[in-house]
């Protein structure tokens, strides 16, 4: 059973290609393509699908689009159209929105389901030309069969059928999908069962995105620089804002509408300066956040009886959220999906598909039996579990120094490659650190990543220098799994993992001094724990740099400036590396520095 999953509808669109219930290979377009997050989260976008991530997918499989069984999309258009349509057809006016159609909640939104319903056409017509290849002989209606999944239930199949869990709570909450905004299931018995969702204009994403524009942010894209303000505000208009939220039963909520201007003053301008009550509002928001989703999370637990939660969502994505989750003892273990975003999506449709048909016993059924609320889903046994995000593409040596040659660059092999690095990083060098198969989902770990000593405090400043962001945004540190509890608190949570960096932990006061530069303003940390297994070079690069300097922590951060995407090839990191102040890059065993040491006389 060969699955093509497909997140396209909104933004992050991605590809992921999954196996008999493994996944082979998952990536972000915005990586091939070099457009931030591939593209804007609007309407008549719909059609453009992440032609470049598909084809890396099937050329990892070795295969062509007729290969596939089964094309999964992460956007239901059925749910969508529901109760909208008038017959078989749509009506666009010419300025569509001059003349709004009360039927619509965008007057766009039309031509945005004509996209989505035709996406099956689109996958085998609109491949670019050099992109060919692989799309060849396909036909919309075949060889494979073409699934329209719900939005947030893909969301909780990348959770649930990715997470380390026999059985589990599920929790899913972003800023909408066709109607639903936050949704709720349990995973038990190879069976999944949804049991309610939150729909729009109740969101708790939309809340957040409407706070991120309020601030001067862009929204869909900014949200994690909100959650860094709230350190340095304090939550003074949090009883304003629970005015306007109700949580009802049942896990159901109510936000009225909320005129921030009003409330709290005019909207920041882009790139304005940033004063005390910006910092108040983000302050005020993030309690928020951090309140109702315990409360959610509360009845969850409750009605589930579940000791273990997945989750996935762009709000997911909020590590302090997840680790106020992770502490309140409401679950043994809270597990989220590292592309927690819409790129997971993909991943989460091409799972769910996969399995489902698996369990029906048939790859070619075109039509899987309806779910209905409250009815357990039957699935297909697991066989497969989520302990890493290196799911994209990788180079050979022989590649990446094919790649230097024909630069004309200047470099060498090493030796003993974590060994020669720790020591450039000793000498307060910055890295650009290129390793293995890319990362798939938003955060840089250890494969496409800009690391630093944490040692100075300067270095945070100097990061955020280079990379042309503002001041302050904190950087990550990443330290091996086996140390995490001798320089952060609680260390024995989720089992003494943290391995895509999505929870805040306590720098331990006894170390904050020896670590500073990787300290938040509150002395809080969104820290990555490397596993020797799943990330060998990293884990040596660690051990190493402690074995010479007694600090076995670096700082890691995603490796691109500000405004572009992460690094994907080793193209794209040479010239990251040589348009900004980064002192040294490593590509695979080749280490290339722009002020080698000079040798003694």
């Amino acid at each position: 059973m060969i699955t093509l999953g497909i997140n396209a509808a909104f933004h992050d669109s991605a590809a992921a290609l999954v196996i008999d219930g493994q996944l082979c290979a998952a990536a972000e377009e915005e990586r091939f393509s070099r457009i931030k997050h591939a593209k804007r989260p609007v309407p008549f976008s719909a059609w453009e699908l992440p032609f470049n991530a598909i084809d890396f997918c099937l050329a990892r499989a070795g295969i062509a689009l007729t290969d596939v069984d089964a094309v999964a999309y992460s956007f239901d258009a059925g749910l969508f159209l529901d109760g909208r349509l008038q017959g078989d057809t749509i009506t666009l006016p010419l300025i569509p929105s001059a003349q709004p159609d009360p039927r619509w909640e965008n007057p766009w939104d039309p031509l945005f389901a004509a996209y989505v319903l035709n996406a099956s056409r689109q996958l085998v017509d609109g491949a670019p030309h050099h992109l060919g290849k692989r799309f060849k002989g396909a036909k919309f209606d075949g060889p494979f069969t073409f699934h329209h999944v719900a939005h947030h239930l893909c969301h909780q199949a990348s959770a649930f059928l990715a997470a380390p869990f026999e059985h589990c709570a599920v929790m899913t909450l972003d800023g909408r999908g066709e109607r639903a905004t936050s949704t709720y299931g349990v995973y038990r018995d190879d069976s999944y069962r949804a049991i309610g969702e939150v729909q729009v204009p109740h969101s708790l994403g939309l809340l957040y995105e409407q706070v991120t524009t309020h601030l001067g942010f862009l929204a869909s894209s900014d949200e994690y620089k909100v959650m860094a303000l709230a350190a340095q505000g304090r939550p003074r208009w949090l009883g304003l804002l629970q005015e306007h939220v109700h949580l009802l039963d049942n896990g159901q909520y109510r936000i009225d509408p909320i005129d921030l201007a009003k409330l709290v003053g005019p909207a920041r301008e882009r790139g304005g300066p940033m004063e005390q009550w910006h910092f108040d509002l983000t302050a005020s928001l993030q309690a928020l956040l951090e309140q109702t989703t315990l409360k959610l999370a509360t009845w969850l637990r409750e009605t589930t009886g579940e000791r273990q939660l997945a989750m996935a969502g762009g709000v997911a994505l909020n590590c302090v959220a997840n680790a106020k989750l992770r502490d309140a003892g409401l679950f043994d273990e809270v597990w989220v999906q590292p592309a927690a975003g819409d790129a997971g999506t993909a991943l989460g449709a091409a799972l769910w598909i996969d399995s489902r048909a698996r369990a029906e016993g048939s790859a070619k059924d075109p039509q899987l039996p309806v779910i209905r609320e409250g009815e357990p889903v039957k699935l297909a046994p697991r066989t497969w579990t989520m302990t890493h995000a290196y799911w994209g593409p990788d180079w050979s040596d022989e590649a990446i120094e094919a790649e230097l040659k024909w630069a004309k660059l200047p470099y060498r092999r090493m030796a003993e490659p974590a060994r020669e690095v720790a020591q450039v990083l000793a000498r307060d060098q910055v890295i650009g650190w290129f390793q293995g198969r890319m990362e798939f989902g938003p955060r840089a770990l250890g494969a496409r990543s800009i690391i630093a000593s944490p040692i100075h405090a300067e270095m945070q400043a100097r990061i955020n220098e280079l990379k042309d962001r503002e001041d302050f945004r904190p950087v990550a540190p990443a330290v091996p799994e086996e140390h995490i509890g001798e320089w952060f608190t609680p260390g024995h949570a989720n089992r003494g993992k943290s391995p895509f960096m999505l929870f805040i932990y306590d720098v331990l006061e006894s170390q904050a001094g020896r670590i500073p530069a990787a300290c938040h303003s509150d002395r809080t940390a969104r820290v990555q724990t490397v596993s020797a297994e799943t990330q060998p070079a990293f884990h040596s690069l660690l051990t190493a740099f402690g074995e010479l300097t007694g600090v076995p922590v670096l700082i890691n951060t995603s490796f691109n400036v500000r405004g572009e995407p992460v690094v994907c090839t080793p193209r794209d990191a040479i010239h990251a590396w040589a348009s900004t102040p980064v002192d040294a890059l490593v590509l695979g065993p080749f280490l290339l520095e722009k002020n080698p040491p000079q040798a003694p006389a």
